[in-house]
């Protein structure tokens, strides 16, 4: 890996650039095609991704669905407490994020709108949980989209659809693969018309994909571990792809991470031949890293100095990435979950699977 450090991915961003809700049509957001081979770039609108892409590609996609994981409470004291789901485990358990948890220990009653949630150990930086119900029937009843932290207003009934995508359907995630949100049935039906091909993964987004990067150094940095899955049909899907000349979009850095880490788990098992199974990765990729099965990237614009930057930026280079980036800001893109989107190439071809 490269000595680059966290303050290397810094970027200058107006906060009213920050897009604090969705626009009315999901395809009508706008794309920036990036070149990592030289560095060009040329804004488009996101209806236009079929003619950017060739008949034969095929994108992946990841058909998480986020959770209602934020949930209010209050201690015995009476004093207030949320609840942020992480996930979940057997037996009505989870694992959580309990925000003003100073006061908090193992044994503590909680009271919510859902019944008495009981404390029950401290896991690192998280806590087990024991709740009155199963941990996705409990959320999805009582608990509000948890909105990321930059987006200041709170979530409104609208959000329960639009911060998912159009395939969401493996409860799990507490933050939804943004990339996925611009697709509507419209540029599905002519990326079909044109022969791009689709599969999906399941990544479970966690709540570590907000953690900040604390120290300079990147190689003290550890991810949060998140759960995923790849079958069989698209591995298949992969496979056939790669044989026949087309490329693997990954759509969105989850799907990145997820068919990154198969192939770093299984590098034995030739092309798209992973075992299918629910898997765990924290692997932390930027600059340095060569990409084994990637071979196109659709993303949404990242907060400075996150991991997720700096995956974009082991994908197409950091200068080029950030040279984007400035011109973004200066077109008035709109950034974030919420916001506007890329389509990257990279800057050396992938390095093929052994």
């Amino acid at each position: 890996m490269s000595d680059l450090k966290r303050r290397d991915f810094d970027y200058l961003l107006p906060p009213e650039l920050i897009a604090q809700a969705p626009l009315p049509q999901r395809s009508s957001s706008r794309l920036l095609l990036l070149q990592g081979q030289g560095g060009a770039w040329r804004d488009h609108r996101f209806d236009k991704l079929p003619q950017l892409l060739r008949p034969g590609d095929l994108l992946v996609f990841n058909d998480t669905r986020v959770l209602p994981a934020r949930l209010a409470a209050r201690k015995a004291s009476g004093g207030r407490i949320e609840v942020f789901l992480e996930r979940a485990l057997p037996a009505n358990r989870a694992l959580v994020q309990l925000r003003d948890s100073k006061s908090v220990r193992p044994g503590m009653l909680l009271t919510s709108a859902g019944g008495q949630i009981r404390i029950l150990a401290r896991r690192d930086e998280l806590w087990e949980i024991e709740l009155p119900t199963p941990t996705h029937t409990f959320f999805e009843q009582h608990g509000q989209v948890p909105l990321p932290p930059y987006i200041r207003r709170a979530a409104q009934a609208e959000d329960r659809e639009r911060y998912q995508s159009l395939w969401a359907r493996v409860p799990g995630a507490v933050a939804a693969p943004t990339a996925s949100l611009h697709f509507d049935a419209a540029v599905l039906a002519a990326l079909a018309e044109r022969g791009i091909g689709h599969a999906w993964l399941t990544l479970h987004v966690g709540a570590g994909t907000f953690a900040p990067v604390r120290g300079e150094e990147l190689g003290q940095h550890r991810l949060h571990s998140e759960q995923y899955a790849i079958d069989t049909a698209t591995n298949q899907a992969i496979g056939r792809t790669q044989r026949g000349g087309g490329r693997v979009v990954a759509v969105g850095t989850t799907v990145a991470r997820a068919l990154e880490s198969a192939a770093q788990e299984d590098p034995a098992a030739g092309e798209a031949g992973w075992q299918p199974a629910i898997r765990e990765t924290a692997l932390f990729i930027r600059p340095g890293y060569r990409f084994q099965v990637v071979d196109a990237l659709l993303t949404n614009f990242h907060l400075p100095q996150s991991t997720l930057l700096m995956l974009v930026a082991a994908f197409a280079g950091r200068e080029q990435v950030l040279a984007a980036y400035a011109h973004a800001v200066s077109s008035g893109y709109r950034f974030f979950s919420y916001g506007d989107a890329m389509l990257v190439f990279p800057q050396q071809p992938r390095t093929a699977l052994k």
